[in-house]
């Protein structure tokens, strides 16, 4: 019985494996910083992802042009949208709407819009744009994505593009050569600190052909990121020093100004 479970579990793997079709292309990339450091006058600044398309004998000689996206996410958060509404004079926050677990950073880019690169059921298997990225919310007692004009799902991807946290652009990625490219990838002076997941799809005729990924990290560094560690590993000690320096200074204050 043994016997016979083994060969049938071999026979199933080499059953896999010539049903798997040969990748005739693959993407060699890399990016000019896989360590960005931010400091307390950090500014921002921008990447370079750069790569090449290797075919191999079994890329089809009738191949039209290439078409890619780049898609860049970075550290996961659970964020919350609120709808304010004047009332009595003043506004007040009257609803929410909870994402869970979305990216602090995302960014679309391509060679040109992704309505000419593929389907609208490829692009949105794909994700491709910020209308067909998954944003997972908690509605009521459910968790789901909703409609790309969903109020709150609208408002919240316009207020991340304000502070250039979400974008896509349609025309940053150059094909310097029929097979070698280039991108840059922006990072605001508010780019949240961890890892950044870079995903690159190659497509041909409307037709996912292969993908690769990357990854970069922002840290903080100095008294930044001392101050931060501090905090989250020795919490009893940064906030007895925070509230220490908070009576400092508010003893200081009264002396300076202490009218005689």
């Amino acid at each position: 019985m043994r016997l016979r479970a083994g060969l049938a579990i071999v026979g199933l793997v080499a059953a896999s494996l010539a049903a798997a079709p040969a990748r005739a292309e693959r993407l060699i990339v890399s990016v000019s910083n896989h360590r960005v450091t931010v400091t307390p006058n950090y500014s921002g600044g921008e990447l370079v992802l750069f790569g090449s398309v290797e075919k191999d004998d079994k890329t089809p000689s009738n191949r039209g042009n290439y078409d890619l996206v780049v898609t860049v996410s970075g550290p996961r958060a659970d964020m919350v949208t609120r709808r304010k509404e004047r009332k009595f004079g003043i506004w007040i926050n009257t609803d929410s709407r909870q994402f869970l677990q979305v990216p602090g950073y995302l960014a679309l880019f391509s060679n040109r819009p992704f309505e000419q690169i593929a389907s609208p059921e490829v692009q949105r298997r794909q994700q491709l744009g910020l209308n067909n990225v998954l944003l997972m919310q908690r509605v009521g007692p459910d968790f789901a994505d909703v409609v790309p004009n969903d109020p709150f799902r609208s408002a919240f991807v316009r207020l991340r593009s304000e502070h250039g946290l979400y974008r896509e652009a349609t025309s940053a990625v150059t094909f310097l050569t029929p097979t070698l490219f280039r991108t840059g990838i922006p990072l605001p002076a508010e780019v949240p600190i961890g890892t950044y997941n870079v995903e690159i799809k190659l497509f041909s005729d409307g037709a996912l052909v292969t993908k690769t990924d990357s990854a970069f990290e922002i840290v903080k560094i100095g008294f930044e990121q001392f101050v931060a560690t501090t905090a989250r590993q020795n919490g009893l000690v940064y906030g007895l020093v925070t509230a220490f320096m908070a009576l400092m200074t508010g003893w200081m204050a009264s002396i300076v100004f202490r009218k005689d």
